[in-house]
């Protein structure tokens, strides 16, 4: 019997004065693959930001519980810590610091011990091929002059070596072709058959969901959630969008 490992309780949230979530609900279980669609400005990415703890983002009601604990006013670095993981829809360039050197570092981070260099070395070329990815940009700094594409591998790789109890994946197919968006796909289909970590993966497309096991999917209309299925869900917007939910969400 699955676990319950992220509570979304009656959350509120707010950038600057301007409210975005209105009393949100959401339970992950461990192990679960969730789905959080709508369309654009509906805010799907400030939930994620919300649970990651982005300070730009103010939670004014609610509460969020990650394993049995309330993180609601935790800081980003204490929630990875937890075991908590977010791909952005942008990935930073951090100049000065190799792929290879940032990824072992958020690991004792996140592990509280020592890396040990050989086993990390060849798990991280087993991930690189997987990602076909070249062993080269192991020793790039992290993201500098990456391709779009480039930067999303890059997040999956951080997202299979890191091996989080739940990732939240932030547009990860945006801006990517087909082959890129394929192969990125194959990297989170790894991470669901390697342990029980969940996932919750924000987007307006469907384009990376189509190999990947969906158990719920969720639809976001101007900050409420208004519908909630299983993975047929996906299919229905594929074939119809959005339109039948967008007066479903009242005034944002």
């Amino acid at each position: 019997m699955s676990q319950p490992l992220v509570h979304v309780n009656n959350v509120s949230v707010h950038i600057d004065s301007k409210q975005v979530l209105h009393d949100v609900n959401l339970t992950i279980n461990k192990g679960e693959t969730h789905v959080l669609m709508g369309p654009n400005g509906a805010g799907k990415s400030t939930l994620g930001n919300t649970l990651m703890g982005n300070p730009l983002y103010t939670l004014t009601a609610g509460s969020l519980i990650f394993d049995g604990t309330d993180i609601s006013h935790e800081s980003t670095d204490k929630r990875a810590k937890l075991g908590m993981f977010m791909s952005f829809q942008n990935p930073l360039e951090v100049p000065g610091i190799s792929v290879e050197a940032f990824i072992r570092s958020a690991l004792q981070q996140r592990t509280g011990e020592r890396v040990k260099l050989f086993h990390f070395q060849k798990e991280l070329k087993a991930c690189m091929q997987l990602l076909n990815m070249d062993e080269s940009y192991a020793n790039r700094d992290l993201n500098v002059g990456f391709s779009g594409g480039e930067r999303k591998k890059s997040e999956i790789l951080q997202l299979l070596m890191l091996k989080p109890k739940f990732a939240i994946l932030d547009e990860t197919d945006s801006g990517l072709d087909v082959d890129a968006v394929r192969t990125v796909s194959k990297g989170i289909e790894e991470y669901q058959k390697s342990q029980d970590g969940a996932l919750l993966i924000i987007t307006h497309s469907t384009k990376i969901l189509e190999s990947l096991h969906v158990d719920h999917t969720h639809i976001l209309v101007k900050g409420h959630i208004v519908a909630s299925g299983d993975g047929s869900l996906v299919q229905e917007i594929n074939d119809h969008g959005f339109e039948k939910y967008l007066s479903a969400g009242g005034e944002a």
